[in-house]
């Protein structure tokens, strides 16, 4: 079922991204596409964690919701979706809201790399602050509303991120801690519309869960996978 993409790696290429461990925090808009997008690569062991259910307001812009799952889990609807797709894939949930008190050492050397598609602030703060002591791979999502052109979100280290609110946030609370701000993250060069409240254009969460995915296993970019813990 993988073939079209096993064309573009050598065999050992692909068994590496087979094999990749991948903690995916937030299955929403971002988070549902990345997902969407992992599983179709042949990624087979994979950690989803949100503690949300789907809601009306979530139909404009996130794939797993559909009006059969208006209510449901969020991390069950994922699990359900990724294994009708694979159904030889590895995938657990946690259903539960992660603090900064859950991000340690311990819990993240399980995993060969982190997907970061939350909007909470404390919690990437930890999350860059523990991957950069830990040396684990991770790469972060910033801000996808109020903006509408996703030909302009781009991969770059946080530090050199302009014109998103989140990521400014974020380089403040990090302004002490040098190597983290080059954590790669998904962020915009669009100014954002002001004044409307919180507006999502589909488009934007789609196309930065799928930059999120495609870092994950562009073949020069690749991490070893872990022995077994």
């Amino acid at each position: 079922m993988f073939e079209r993409i096993q064309k573009l790696y050598t065999i050992d290429e692909f068994e590496r991204i087979q094999n990749l461990n991948i903690l995916l925090i937030g299955v929403g808009g971002v988070g549902g596409y990345a997902l969407e997008s992992l599983v179709r690569s042949g990624i087979k062991n994979i950690t989803v964690v949100d503690y949300d259910q789907f809601e009306i307001t979530n139909m404009n812009r996130q794939i797993l919701c559909t009006k059969e799952s208006l209510g449901m889990s969020k991390v069950e609807v994922a699990l359900q979706r990724a294994k009708r797709i694979n159904q030889g894939i590895q995938i657990k949930g946690l259903n539960q809201k992660l603090t900064k008190e859950d991000i340690n050492r311990e819990f993240l050397l399980k995993f060969d790399l982190v997907i970061d598609a939350c909007d909470d602030v404390p919690l990437k703060t930890a999350l860059f602050i523990e991957c950069t002591k830990s040396k684990v791979h991770v790469i972060s999502c910033m801000g996808t509303g109020n903006r509408f052109h996703p030909e302009l979100l781009e991969i770059i280290p946080l530090k050199n991120t302009q014109n998103d609110p989140l990521a400014k946030k974020l380089r403040h609370e990090l302004r002490n801690h040098k190597e983290a701000l080059n954590i790669p993250v998904v962020c915009s060069k669009e100014l954002p519309i002001k004044g409307i409240g919180l507006g999502t254009c589909c488009p934007l969460p789609m196309a930065a869960g799928a930059l999120l995915a495609s870092y994950v296993i562009k073949k020069e970019k690749l991490p070893s996978p872990k022995a077994d813990i």
